[in-house]
């Protein structure tokens, strides 16, 4: 990886609040959802007589602001969902895991995977019922609160957690790889997703290893789209990486898109365009425990 791409990625990564960590977990088929009262969020509205069943919305919570939610789907959409005041909060429970009652919407937390049935007028959806599994629930409240204890052997992941990274110049780069996309597109192939779980499985032989994902495009389009084109394509290789991969959330570093920045080769041709139109999956590992 270039001096370049450090520089780049230093930059937005001081630029933007670390998110809370991404989780997903395999289904369970032991579990099956229980309807958990849930108490309505800061700023829920009521649903519009005329709102009709909308689209099912899978994806992870990434932010909240009051009874607004972005959701952000495998395919990188980010879709925005208002919290009415009879949303419905429902959890799987585990087979040992006990009754979690007395849940309210707090527990919608950044990095949650969840599962919601939307009713939509207009251009706007209202969350009519909201699912995600209690394991799920659990981590992400784990990570959130998370003691040092909870993670003395992921130091370096837990200094990040808390948003104490400095300088990406702390890590070393261990293993850089690039999986690439069509023109205009987010969606993952079968051959990068192939390439993203051995990525992931390399870095889970390495001890405290981080990933830190980059996204990139080629010069089509304008710096707008390009900007938004990247940050899904990241988005999209986060999402598989945890959720098909297994790579733990709390071993993410914030994910960047970075548009047409450093290109791999010209974008006068169309070969060197394909190269571009690319997301970097970097695995890093603290210069402070490397070789531990």
């Amino acid at each position: 990886m270039s001096t370049k791409v450090f520089a780049l990625s230093c930059a937005a990564l001081c630029g933007f609040a670390l998110p809370s960590p991404l989780l997903a977990q395999p289904q369970d088929s032991r579990e099956g959802p229980i309807t958990v009262t849930g108490m309505a969020a800061p700023e829920t509205m009521a649903i519009p007589d005329d709102a009709v069943p909308g689209p099912e919305i899978k994806g992870i919570i990434t932010a909240r602001k009051g009874g607004k939610m972005r959701v952000v789907t495998s395919d990188g959409r980010s879709v925005n969902v208002q919290l009415a005041e009879t949303t419905r909060i429902k959890a799987a429970i585990g087979l040992f895991g006990g009754n979690r009652g007395n849940l309210t919407s707090a527990a919608l937390l950044n990095g949650l995977p969840v599962t919601i049935k939307t009713l939509q007028s207009g251009d706007a959806l209202f969350a009519a019922q909201i699912t995600f599994r209690n394991n799920d629930l659990k981590t992400a409240n784990m990570i959130r609160n998370g003691t040092a204890q909870q993670f003395e052997e992921q130091a370096a992941a837990t200094a990040a957690l808390r948003g104490r990274m400095a300088d990406i110049d702390q890590y070393n780069i261990k293993q850089t790889t690039n999986v690439f996309f069509d023109t205009g597109k987010a969606v993952l192939s079968p051959a990068a997703k192939a390439d993203l779980c051995a990525t992931a499985a390399q870095g889970e032989a390495m001890n405290n290893a981080l990933m830190l994902v980059v996204g990139y495009t080629d010069s089509t389009g304008s710096d707008e789209i390009n900007q938004t084109l990247s940050e899904k394509r990241a988005g999209a290789v986060i999402n598989y990486l945890q959720q098909a991969c297994r790579w733990k959330p709390y071993r993410m570093l914030t994910p960047t898109g970075m548009a047409t920045a450093d290109p791999l080769a010209s974008n006068e041709t169309e070969e060197g365009k394909a190269q571009n139109r690319r997301v970097s999956v970097n695995i890093l590992v603290s210069k402070s425990v490397d070789g531990f």
